[in-house]
């Protein structure tokens, strides 16, 4: 007979859900995992991981075509295969699904393949009919993709996972929506042979990173042959007899663009339908549920992370508040994520990664404290490895408190930003002073050399700037 009764239930598998209920499971409790698809998410079936095998396809053709630079014939004549690179990218993820549920096995963690919602107190329905009890509910159901009125998904209009599994290349395509997921998918399809046009409501692209980073990445995508518009919006959408006409308006102006596809990345809701909260006291503002700083809703015994519990809707985040959710269930020290200490990565060509305040709000920021703050800049053109490796185009900065010398924020636009913010991070997680930052030996020759560059040009002191 299937075990009902447990220490602690987590609803939703992904990177977040997951993670909790290992992390339940190696501190004693008995676990149930509650999952209606596949065990890892979105992130790792959908999201995170499949794209970044597609990205890592287009970074492998894209070398082959400059192999040249290096010494390397023939390679230049390399040519996409988009059904093996598609193949790749589900393999990929297919195997880290295997994976997950091989660590749910491992940790003894029950695992129920159906949806779930809030039946009172400590109990869940499931749709097999089955009900499951525990003293502690965690809800980690992610989101989904903001759908546009304008652009119903289907055949040709086309939200992630449509993108992500294309029976074939389309010739022209429109990306609707600038931020992460966007970007990456240009960069993608760009670097395969399609024209691109990328779009985006806001004045830049990717708004939520520093304003000089944003316009760093919009020449690097126009070079590349990528159409980016700004502050336009799709006012209608018809289908035509070989794509889509779209009506766009930008800052008044209207004009139409036919396509044969338009990919959908205008943000995304979250998973809130359907799981019982209208009879709790679980509060839900603009999709997302409401909790405090150790993930606890208003109904008690019942928590939320990860992307239902709203922004930054990143993985990682959902992985660190899943720990210090299930940690502080069980007694242990715990503490809010400060949000400043969240990295942000966009693994688009070049990749764009920050953590921290942007130049503009550290200005603002210091501004209303009655303080000042110094900016520190090093571009990978006076970088010894970059040049070697051929990627010398690139800029890393930094925003330190002028007076504590505090790091209040570090911004990077290079091909391994996503792997050199991790420097930064652990620098802010450990409160390391600009002193601290600039006392540090880092190898030479490396890309982390620009790291401690950067830092040392906020006060007046690069050396091979």
């Amino acid at each position: 007979m299937t075990k009902t009764t447990f220490d602690l239930i987590v609803v939703g598998g992904g990177p977040g859900g997951y993670v909790a209920a290992i992390r339940g499971a190696q501190l004693g409790m008995s676990v149930a995992l509650v999952e209606r698809a596949e065990l890892g998410g979105i992130c790792l079936n959908w999201g995170c991981i499949p794209t970044k095998a597609l990205l890592h396809s287009a970074t492998v053709l894209r070398a082959c075509h400059e192999a040249a630079h290096y010494g390397v014939t023939g390679a230049g004549e390399a040519r996409p295969d988009l059904a093996a690179m598609v193949a790749r990218s589900r393999k990929v993820a297919g195997r880290l699904g295997q994976g997950v549920a091989h660590l749910m096995k491992k940790n003894g963690v029950t695992v129920f393949g159906a949806s779930a919602k809030l039946a009172g107190a400590g109990k869940l329905a499931l749709d097999s009919g089955a009900t499951l009890s525990a003293p502690h509910i965690v809800l980690a159901t992610g989101a989904r993709a903001r759908e546009l009125p304008a652009l119903p998904v289907g055949e040709r209009i086309w939200a992630y996972r449509q993108a992500l599994v294309p029976a074939d290349l389309p010739k022209s395509l429109l990306v609707v929506g600038a931020g992460a997921i966007g970007a990456e998918f240009a960069s993608f399809y760009r670097a395969v042979g399609a024209e691109v046009t990328l779009i985006d409501m806001t004045a830049e692209i990717l708004p939520q990173e520093d304003a000089e980073i944003s316009q760093l990445a919009r020449k690097a995508f126009e070079k590349q042959g990528i159409r980016v518009l700004t502050q336009c919006a799709v006012k209608a959408s018809s289908a035509t007899a070989t794509g889509v006409k779209v009506v766009l308006d930008q800052q008044g102006k209207q004009s139409e663009l036919e396509v044969e596809r338009v990919i959908v990345a205008a943000g995304i809701v979250g998973n809130v339908e359907n799981l019982g909260l209208e009879r709790t006291r679980v509060k839900v503002e603009k999709t997302h549920i409401v909790t405090d700083g150790l993930c606890r809703t208003d109904e008690p015994g019942v928590y939320a992370i990860g992307d239902v519990a709203g922004a930054p809707w990143l993985a990682h985040k959902a992985s660190h508040e899943a720990v210090l959710c299930v940690e502080a269930i069980a007694g242990k020290p715990a503490h809010p994520i400060d949000p400043l200490r969240i990295p942000a990565c966009t693994y688009s060509y070049p990749q764009v990664a920050s953590i921290g305040m942007t130049e503009a709000r550290a200005r603002e920021h210091a501004k209303q404290n009655g303080g000042e703050i110094r900016v520190g800049k090093f571009t990978f053109a006076g970088n010894g490895k970059a040049i070697a490796m051929g990627e010398d185009q690139g800029l890393v900065k930094t925003v330190f408190d002028a007076k504590t010398g505090e790091l209040l924020g570090a911004h990077i636009i290079h091909p391994e930003a996503s792997e050199l913010i991790t420097g930064y991070g652990v620098a802010a997680s450990l409160e390391a002073t600009e002193e601290d930052l600039m006392h540090t030996v880092f190898a030479h020759p490396t890309l982390s050399e620009t790291l401690h560059e950067s830092v040392l040009s906020a006060f007046g002191r690069a050396l091979h700037a």
